[in-house]
């Protein structure tokens, strides 16, 4: 059967595109030049959204095997995908210069007309937290989130927070790596790891290498590699995921962890730039409406200015840079798991 010749404006839905901005300012007979840049922007934002929303479900789809070998492509695609996500937000956060462009009378020209809409309602934006592995516990403001929402929109939200997200799959993934199993290393050791020789010598250096105001240092240490009994109940990693993604990136110039570690260091650029977008949101409801309150009726920047520092997903990750050493300090491996984490026989 013959394919349709494909026409551009019908590939791309143009006519339902270019023809779904209707500013509120014109149904009531008010001029507000800037509004329709205010909805254009936004459009734009949810676009994007769902592209994230895209690439964040084919990493988890990846993940979601019970076996993902540590070279394997499609572990590279993933972390090809999350680096577009990255990209992505980079793009929304410098998209703020052109919204800050509007100034604060230019956007009062039209802002009641907006109540009670806010950006606040952005399903996408709840659904690609939750997704990433931001928990309900975790939420500033939890029993404000879904009160401005519709009740399927509150039922959209409720169902991506019931998914597996994205940081569990990639705790599971973690647990997996057999990196202190008893055939990587010479010497035996029992179960626990306060006696696996590994984690006994890396203890050793890193005590060696704390400066005098650094000693308290050695009680998290103890709590979070040492100790699986006392392990902070409340932290989101695994005690083994947590070993494992600080054994990634001590040794991750061996090329088997090269893309573990990729993968961790784009988790951080994802939490970090998600920040700059919120701090960037922030700044600019501040300089627009100062003190006021939202169109949804939230307290307006200070609300956001805590769901800023409550909602960062993957802390975790950046908290082992505390456990840390040089290079020319690390412990030298086993030949037998050197030679696995170089790809040698």
């Amino acid at each position: 059967m013959e394919q349709k010749p494909v026409y551009y404006s019908e590939y791309l839905q143009l006519d339902k595109i270019l023809n779904a901005q209707e500013p509120e300012s014109t149904k009531a007979g008010i001029r507000a030049d800037d509004e329709m840049l205010f909805i254009i922007i936004h459009q734009s934002y949810e676009l994007w959204f769902k592209q994230i929303i895209y690439e964040v479900n084919i990493a988890r789809q990846v993940f979601s095997q019970p076996h993902i070998p540590d070279n394997s492509p499609e572990l590279m695609n993933v972390v090809h995908r999350l680096r577009r996500v990255g990209l992505i937000l980079q793009m929304l956060v410098d998209k703020m210069d052109i919204i800050e462009s509007m100034t604060p009378l230019d956007f009062l020209d039209f802002r009641d007309l907006l109540r009670p809409a806010s950006g606040f309602q952005s399903i996408q934006f709840k659904q690609l937290e939750a997704l990433l592995g931001l928990k309900y516990e975790q939420r500033h403001g939890q029993n404000y989130y879904t009160s401005q929402l519709n009740k399927e929109d509150i039922e959209r939200v409720k169902n991506s927070e019931k998914e597996v997200s994205l940081l569990e799959l990639i705790i599971s993934w973690l647990e997996r790596m057999p990196f202190f199993d008893h055939a990587s290393w010479a010497q035996e050791s029992d179960k626990r790891y306060s006696d696996h020789p590994f984690w006994q010598k890396y203890r050793e250096v890193y005590f060696s290498t704390l400066h005098p105001d650094e000693r308290q240092n050695d009680v998290g240490f103890n709590m979070l590699f040492m100790d699986d009994e006392n392990y902070p109940k409340d932290r989101r990693l695994s005690p083994q995921a947590n070993r494992h993604a600080l054994f990634i990136m001590l040794y991750r110039d061996y090329p088997l962890l090269q893309l573990p570690y990729q993968l961790i260091s784009i988790l951080l650029d994802i939490d970090s730039l998600m920040s700059q977008w919120r701090s960037r949101h922030l700044a600019m409801v501040k300089r627009m409406i100062g003190s006021r309150t939202g169109t949804g009726g939230s307290t307006g920047a200070g609300y956001l200015k805590s769901a800023m520092d409550a909602h960062f997903i993957y802390k975790e990750f950046a908290e082992l840079t505390s456990y840390l050493v040089q290079r020319n300090k690390l412990p030298k491996l086993d030949d037998s798991l050197e030679k696995k984490l170089m790809f040698s026989n």
